[in-house]
């Protein structure tokens, strides 16, 4: 149980927008420093001097987080700045759509590169530096926290490659937080599952990079549904970054290790586990909304 975030340091990456900005402007109101990394300068400008003029102490860098240099660089400067985090949220993630096998291998490279290698490094830099700040001072407690999302436990069709990187952070954060448990009680991690959220998301390929969009390749069919589809869901979602942010901040200090956006959409993963319980082949995704279903299937036929 965490109480006291006062002068307490964070590293948020994906700090431009979204749940990372969020998080970031609870982490100033409580008086915290503030690691601050996104891919788009303009974003991370503004966020800076948000929190700058909230008082927050703030280091600030332009990190791909797919990138083990970058991501290093961040680390060092962090440590050098603030020494060991407190608190570490692997946040920055991408969205991409379509068929499965329609996914170029820059597709492939892309999400899973920024959504679970992002999470990898985050984990693999800051968690030793944490330990060593835990071993060396009994009252220090830290948490980490990676973002994942409902399609972590869900695996909706026509979302694969964003399904396949999610799946990967759930697995990874429950295999950290097992991990931590065996050689600390100072540190602890959450996975945080969102459903749809109002974030940049559904636009995060405004920031993709050159060398992963491959040449000459106009989206595929099922990749502009997709595209549509996520914007809508995105765009309509009720509940605010901001209230999952401060979600976040209430399962840190409740300890708590799963955070869901939606509690609702729970039924769907019970739906899940019973189909791999009763080895029952997948149920229709679209089971409480057919005409969805057949909207989707008329369109990928068409």
């Amino acid at each position: 149980m965490i109480s006291d975030f006062k002068n307490k340091t964070a590293v948020l990456t994906g700090a431009g927008s979204g749940f990372g900005l969020e998080c970031a402007r609870i982490g100033a109101r409580l008086g915290m420093n503030l690691v601050l990394a996104d891919v788009q300068q303009d974003a991370l400008d503004k966020t800076v001097t948000e929190m700058q003029a909230a008082g927050a102490p703030v280091l600030a860098m332009r990190v791909d987080v797919s990138k083990a240099d970058q991501m290093q660089a961040l680390a060092d400067a962090a440590f050098a700045r603030f020494g060991a985090p407190h608190f570490v949220f692997n946040n920055a993630g991408v969205g991409a759509g379509g068929l499965i096998w329609e996914n170029s291998l820059q597709d492939w490279e892309w999400v899973l590169g920024v959504n679970l290698m992002g999470v990898v490094h985050g984990v693999r830099l800051f968690t030793p530096m944490m330990l060593a700040a835990a071993n060396a001072d009994p009252t220090y407690q830290g948490h980490i926290v990676n973002t994942a999302s409902m399609a972590g436990l869900l695996n909706a069709p026509n979302m694969g490659i964003y399904n396949v990187s999610k799946h990967a952070v759930v697995a990874l954060s429950e295999t950290l937080y097992q991990d931590l448990a065996l050689v600390t009680d100072q540190i602890s991690a959450s996975v945080l599952c969102p459903f749809f959220v109002p974030t940049g998301i559904s636009q995060s390929h405004r920031n993709r990079p050159d060398a992963l969009t491959a040449a000459h390749t106009k989206p595929t069919q099922s990749q502009l549904i997709g595209q549509a589809m996520s914007d809508k869901a995105v765009s309509s979602g009720k509940v605010t970054a901001a209230q999952v942010a401060q979600m976040v901040f209430d399962a840190i200090a409740g300890g708590q290790f799963y955070i869901y956006s939606h509690p609702k959409a729970i039924g769907s993963v019970q739906t899940r586990m019973e189909d791999v319980l009763q080895a029952r082949n997948p149920t229709d995704p679209f089971a409480h909304k057919p005409e969805l279903g057949v909207e989707l299937k008329k369109a990928l036929r068409a």
